[in-house]
């Protein structure tokens, strides 16, 4: 491919500032003022400046996709910003070797700052490996219990079921509960639980992101010696977590904190070293604690996202301030569902209704096609409901800004009035 020549009329931009380039977008895109020489741009625009023209909320959606899902504008920014020279390094994240001292600065952070908003004891180990939440559903009985050990399911949505399927393979799993025959709209009374006091682990799955179906509170395993073990993908970093109640929690990126490729284990450090022979190496949490993250090459640039993404939850104050965001937001959304007189209807029990995922119905199912067509219209996109229930789905992230929520309850009450 022959090189664009810099007087070409729509040659891209090249700025170096601090040593640090940033491509942007071409000249003509760019709003300011030139002379009649296309390329005198005047000095004053910073790189920040120009980074803003391109970060306008008219020039992106709002996404409310389930997963990958909208990531924080700032961070993006930022990590353009860092894109093709990472803090005078001479290269970009995306090139930089896992064993240099560069990437294991931007690692050891993350995990420092995901330390820091969670609380996690120095008795748990962090991990950030790769092949996603499905991965874990093998993972978790392999190195938690042996062929025969007895552990418990409760399943309150499609992921805990898949879950409980995959540990059948290399243990003896029980569905202690399930919410399937009710179409997965609630969370059981713990008390009326029959947990196995044998049962090595209890297994949930803190947020169903296609029911919209999370738990506010969590159950405690029968047998004293067993742990809690949750799935936290679609919730994760949403809100304050006592990590201490679980022996062991993982969760995909993908939905809360970063780009797709990276999940996330904190497990208790007692409970490492235990795998089924048969456990491959890459699944195997005591190698890759022994080796911090780094046994062979991990998904680098999404850790550093992941890590940026920390960074500025600790810059909004934690998660305590980070759950209260989430609660007006919810609350807003679900506030339009309810006093719609029927028009919208989410099945979920009040008590347990996702703050992350919010599911809906319309009365009359066959304006459902009309009404992703005039939200996309007005740049509200992945609005569709899971294929396995139909419907609609608004997934709300902590990185969903309230103009996001509000504009689509004021486009929701415009639909339902135009056609109520």
């Amino acid at each position: 491919m022959a090189a664009t020549s810099l007087n070409a009329p729509n040659a891209p931009l090249l700025q170096k500032t601090h040593q640090t380039h940033v491509f942007l977008k071409p000249i003509s895109t760019i709003p300011c003022q030139t002379s009649a020489k296309r390329f005198s741009i005047s000095c004053s625009a910073t790189t920040q400046d120009r980074l803003s023209v391109q970060s306008q909320s008219q020039d992106r959606v709002f996404n409310f996709a389930a997963g990958p899902a909208t990531l924080p504008e700032n961070v993006l920014l930022k990590a353009q910003s860092e894109l093709y020279n990472w803090h005078g390094s001479g290269m970009s994240v995306m090139e930089m070797s896992h064993r240099g001292k560069d990437f294991r600065s931007i690692i050891e952070k993350a995990e420092a700052d995901l330390r820091s908003l969670l609380n996690i004891p120095e008795n748990y180990a962090v991990l950030f490996l790769q092949g996603g939440a499905t991965t874990q559903f093998a993972a978790v009985p392999l190195n938690l219990c042996a062929p025969g050990d007895s552990v418990d399911y409760l399943v309150t949505g499609s992921w805990g079921d898949k879950a409980f399927k995959e540990a059948k393979k290399y243990c003896n799993p029980k569905v202690i509960w399930s919410g399937k025959s009710e179409n997965y709209v609630r969370v059981p009374s713990f008390d009326g639980l029959e947990l196995n006091p044998n049962a090595k682990y209890l297994h949930i799955c803190a947020n169903e992101t296609i029911y919209g179906v999370e738990f506010k509170d969590y159950p405690v395993p029968c047998n004293p010696n067993g742990v809690l073990v949750a799935d936290m993908s679609s919730n994760f970093c949403s809100k304050p977590v006592d990590v201490t109640k679980f022996g062991l929690i993982y969760a995909g990126a993908q939905k809360n904190v970063g780009p797709s490729g990276v999940c996330i284990v904190i497990v208790r450090k007692d409970l490492l070293g235990n795998a089924q022979e048969i456990t491959p190496v890459m699944l195997d949490y005591k190698i890759h604690a022994d080796n911090n993250s780094l046994y062979n090459t991990p998904p680098c640039y999404g850790i550093y996202m992941c890590g940026l993404v920390f960074e500025d939850l600790l810059k909004q104050g934690g998660l305590e301030e980070v759950e209260k965001k989430n609660h007006k937001k919810a609350g807003i959304l679900y506030n339009a569902i309810d006093e719609s007189k029927g028009f919208y209807r989410c099945p979920v029990e009040k008590s347990v209704r996702s703050m992350m995922n919010v599911p809906f119905t319309l009365e009359k199912s066959e304006l459902e096609a009309e009404f992703l067509k005039e939200a996309e219209k007005e740049k509200m996109v992945q609005l569709k409901g899971h294929r396995s229930v139909g419907g609609m789905r608004a997934s709300i992230y902590n990185a969903m800004p309230l103009a996001g929520v509000e504009k689509l309850v004021a486009f929701m009450k415009d639909f339902q009035a135009k056609h109520a």
